[in-house]
């Protein structure tokens, strides 16, 4: 993670970073984060109970709220704690415009330059700015908006050269920091023009898009590593677990890992999804159980019960077990299941 977090650095030296840590640091936690971390400007997260953990941790540099607050009673906490806070509609304005505060709260007033989930349209964002601008408790006031294609600058129905252009429309004339680059577009843009830049899945050894991790040096964060528990031998047309759907074209060693999706492997993840076992590529056979899944030993030699199994991490890409299974490796990660041990490095 601290060797992911250098290459964001690499990607826009001029600029300072807000770490992504939400969804308790993608499945990897606070604890571990906030050491990897340590050398990040600042942190950015969804959960305020997740914000105050830091503090209580010991980050005493920002923390910044991605999604703000949602009520009036949060902003208190936020002033004596010190966390900044996106605003994104009239509402959050609203609330502060109506708080009576003794410590002021710096802001991320956010513009909605075309993926059209939070902020305020270019056209409305100056008024917004103006009425924070007039509020005594309100600190700084930076700017932020989200890319819907980083990962595809030039997507026909939203490239990121125009949601560039609205914001530096919407935004002229206002002076505040800037922060919009999220991990696709410090990867391959540079960082763009910012104050600061939020890496999130970049920093856990994953891509936003079809990129590969490797071809940016990144290194994966998360290994997740099971057994073999037994060992069964199917001949041709025998199936292999619910719905049969795996059915053996030749004589198969079929191995049981004790892993299944109430541990956070997907489901639906197909026949044929990569796997190792004692660091040999083979496949998923069949479909994931709540508690095991099957694995082709046949071209595994010396394979059996205790063999080691990789279902991502350390030679097996999580991107690339995410695109086979039809999902993203944000996903896998922020899956796992609170009963699967974890054992930070």
């Amino acid at each position: 993670m601290r060797h992911n977090l250098g290459i964001a650095r690499s990607k826009a030296p001029q600029a300072k970073i807000w770490a992504i840590v939400k969804a308790n640091a993608y499945g990897h936690g606070l604890t571990a984060a906030m050491r990897a971390f340590d050398s990040a400007e600042g942190m950015g997260l969804i959960e305020i109970d997740g914000a105050l953990r830091l503090r209580e941790l010991g980050w005493t540099r920002p923390i910044l709220l991605l999604e703000g607050f949602f009520d009036a009673s949060d902003l208190p906490l936020l002033a004596q704690y010190g966390i900044e806070s996106a605003v994104h509609n009239v509402e959050q304005i609203a609330m502060l415009e109506s708080a009576h505060l003794t410590a002021p709260i710096n802001v991320h007033l956010k513009m909605n330059t075309g993926m059209n989930r939070l902020g305020f349209t270019p056209q409305a964002f100056a008024a917004a700015h103006a009425r924070l601008r007039a509020i005594p408790w309100v600190g700084k006031i930076a700017f932020m908006t989200h890319f819907a294609n980083a990962d595809d600058a030039f997507h026909e129905n939203l490239p990121l050269a125009e949601q560039l252009r609205r914001f530096q429309e919407g935004s002229k004339g206002l002076v505040g920091e800037v922060n919009i680059a999220n991990s696709a577009a410090t990867l391959l843009n540079n960082g763009l023009n910012g104050a600061w830049i939020r890496p999130g899945i970049m920093l856990y050894g994953a891509t936003p898009g079809g990129s590969s991790a490797a071809e940016f040096n990144l290194l994966p964060a998360m290994t997740l590593e099971s057994r073999i528990i037994a060992v069964q031998q199917i001949t041709l047309g025998e199936a292999v677990g619910y719905g049969s759907r795996f059915v053996a074209d030749a004589s198969t060693t079929v191995g049981v890992v004790a892993c299944g999706y109430a541990d956070g492997y997907p489901r639906h993840a197909p026949d044929g999804t990569p796997i190792l076992v004692d660091g040999v590529r083979t496949r998923v056979l069949g479909r994931v159980s709540m508690d095991m899944l099957m694995v082709d030993l046949t071209p595994v030699k010396g394979a059996g019960l205790g063999s080691r199994v990789t279902l991502w991490g350390n030679g097996l890409p999580i991107d690339e077990v995410a695109n086979a299974a039809g999902t993203l490796g944000y996903e896998l990660m922020c899956a796992v299941s609170p009963r699967v041990p974890m054992i930070e490095a």
